[in-house]
């Protein structure tokens, strides 16, 4: 199943501004929050992207955010290269079967978008 989600970079930068870290820690982990978070600034594109690609990943599973998946349920973690990659909590991976995650983020002309591709068992 494909999920996509596109967010204005400029909605979240007013947010970030208007409410700081209280905000990221609504939607980010602890280690997420890290990788967003560079000698007290905000990476705003950063940001962006991962909470495209939350929404993403909850639109490929056909659930949004809710009941069934919140977005700490969602870890945004990269990989060697610097690639983001999505890490789910098992109790997510066993309700909705999931064999397989795949994830692009991107950023251009004050959007972010995330494409999720997920495969089940």
């Amino acid at each position: 199943m494909i999920g996509i989600d596109v967010v204005a970079i400029e909605r979240i930068e007013k947010i970030v501004q208007k409410y700081g870290i209280s905000f990221l820690k609504r939607f980010l982990n602890k280690s997420e929050i890290k990788l967003v978070c560079r000698d007290s600034s905000f990476n705003i594109n950063s940001i962006a992207g991962f909470f495209a690609a939350k929404e993403a990943i909850s639109k490929a599973l056909g659930c949004g955010i809710g009941k069934e998946l919140g977005f700490r349920d969602i870890k945004i973690i990269k990989n060697i290269k610097n690639a983001p990659k999505i890490k789910l909590k098992k109790k997510i991976k066993k309700y909705f079967k999931i064999k397989k995650t795949y994830l692009s983020i991107t950023h251009d002309k004050g959007y972010a978008i995330a494409v999720v591709l997920i495969n089940f068992k």
